[in-house]
């Protein structure tokens, strides 16, 4: 059995790495995501397999209720709150590792592994050496999980902007307060792993579990929304890299490729985010980014258009090319722009879209928005790919996007943004900016493209407002 269970572990991770494969291109993107869920159901499988004594009525439940709830969450999470919903999914992977390297180490416990207890299930805790490996990796879960699992609640706070507001909350010495708490739950861990077969263990990891959840807290607070999808993409890291230290804890091997597998892809997108901010992820965990910075004067010569103006200029375009923002998932316009783009390639114009690596409050935000709208995924353009073209493209339409096409990212060295790459709307003919009002995007600084001769404001809701362009256009 357990050979036949080596092998579907084998299976299960190579599908793991097909799938994350498959998930770098949004043609192959749910062929990927399918891929990775068989391979989890089969690597599920064997690991009830091979274990004996288990309670099937407890594990029917959980399995019953976890399914009943992903699909609940999978049919009535909004599009909008996908960012919040992936927040929260990191961080309940880290309150798994925490609970498990708890867990497990008070059934340890009871037989310690330095007093020459039976402890069939975990080899390491076998010998002195394995002991001290064993203790290791527990402190390691519990620090690594409750980081993770307050982080991620504090990211989810911050999107959802209600009870904490989502630019940076900078401490009075942050700094000085960060790297004390982390020495002191380095120290603390270092403490708890020491006496881990002594009395005083079960305390030492509960306070080790607070102190690294108060870290949690203080690394994503000063972070601003700018500076999210980052943030996101290194919480999903952190929750990797919590699941592989709890297969050290368990001694399973498949926990522990599957964990580091996903540490090192979300470090691995967090550092291409950060080069698509032209930021270091060291400046993104610093945080700050948006709190304040950057010309902020009033703007001046500004022009707007109405919906029927809005028209009549898509009506004689050649060339479209639309550009969604954090503004289209937020009215979800997305059904709209898609009928706006049919309803200008039947009169013969040449529509694409052109999407930025940070575009949205998550990676791959305006990827899945535009997915939900069958937009074809042959029509969906990357930075490097287009913007060359908007040189030679009549009508830019910004669905809410702001920073991502702020050209004081190219014209103002002294700019907070400055050198981050962007698309370079200002270069078409015609824009056409779709926006509530003149504020400033996360990273809380003026866009001079506002004031730019060849930009039209378009002010008001983003499906409100592209709808009526829409009936316009038909009429």
């Amino acid at each position: 059995m357990h050979v036949l269970a080596d092998i579907a572990y084998l299976a299960a991770a190579a599908l793991f790495v097909l799938g994350l494969k498959m998930l770098n291109r949004v043609r192959t993107a749910r062929r990927g995501n399918a891929l990775a869920a068989v391979g989890m159901a089969l690597a599920i499988i064997a690991t009830l397999a091979t274990h004996a004594g288990l309670s099937w009525s407890w594990i029917i439940a959980g399995l019953l209720a976890g399914s009943v709830l992903g699909a609940w969450l999978a049919r009535a999470v909004p599009m909008t709150s996908m960012p919040e919903m992936v927040a929260l999914l990191n961080g309940l992977g880290g309150l798994a590792s925490l609970l498990v390297g708890l867990s497990v180490f008070w059934s340890e416990y009871l037989h310690p592994p330095f007093a020459g207890g039976a402890a069939p299930e975990f080899p390491l805790a076998q010998s002195h050496a394995g002991g001290a490996q064993w203790a290791l990796t527990v402190v390691l879960s519990v620090i690594v999980g409750a980081v993770t699992f307050t982080g991620s609640l504090m990211a989810v706070l911050k999107l959802q902007e209600k009870l904490v507001k989502g630019t940076p909350i900078v401490l009075p010495g942050r700094h000085a307060i960060n790297v004390g708490v982390a020495l002191a739950t380095l120290a603390l861990g270092a403490f708890a792993g020491f006496v881990l077969a002594g009395p005083a263990a079960g305390t030492a990891l509960l306070a080790l579990a607070v102190l690294a959840g108060v870290l949690g807290v203080l690394l994503v607070i000063p972070i601003g929304g700018a500076d999210m999808p980052v943030v996101i993409s290194l919480l999903n890291s952190y929750s990797g890299i919590a699941g592989s230290m709890t297969g050290f804890v368990l001694n399973e091997p498949l926990l522990i490729a599957a964990g580091a597998l996903v540490g090192a892809s979300g470090i691995i997108l967090s550092q291409l985010m950060c080069k698509a901010m032209n930021r270091s992820l060291g400046a993104v965990l610093i945080g700050g980014f948006g709190a304040g910075g950057g010309d902020k004067s009033a703007y001046k010569n500004v022009k707007s258009a109405s919906p029927e103006e809005a028209a009549m200029i898509l009506d004689g375009a050649g060339s479209v090319i639309f550009v969604p923002g954090y503004g289209m998932a937020v009215s979800q316009a997305q059904h709209v722009v898609k009928d706006l783009a049919n309803a200008l390639e039947s009169r013969g114009t040449n529509v694409r879209f052109a999407i930025h690596p940070v575009a949205g409050r998550m990676p791959g935000h305006m990827n899945v928005l535009l997915a939900e709208a069958d937009v074809p995924y042959d029509k969906l353009y990357e930075l490097d790919r287009i913007n060359g073209d908007f040189k030679t493209t009549e009508v830019a339409v910004v669905i809410g996007a702001n920073d991502v096409v702020n050209p004081a990212a190219i014209d103002d060295p002294q700019s907070p943004i400055a050198g981050m790459p962007i698309l370079n709307v200002h270069e078409a003919q015609t824009v056409l900016m779709v926006k509530r009002s003149l504020s400033p995007g996360y990273a809380g600084i003026k866009n001079p493209l506002f004031e730019r001769d060849n930009c039209l404001m378009c002010f008001g809701d983003g499906k409100q407002f592209l709808s009526e362009v829409l009936q316009e256009l038909k009429s």
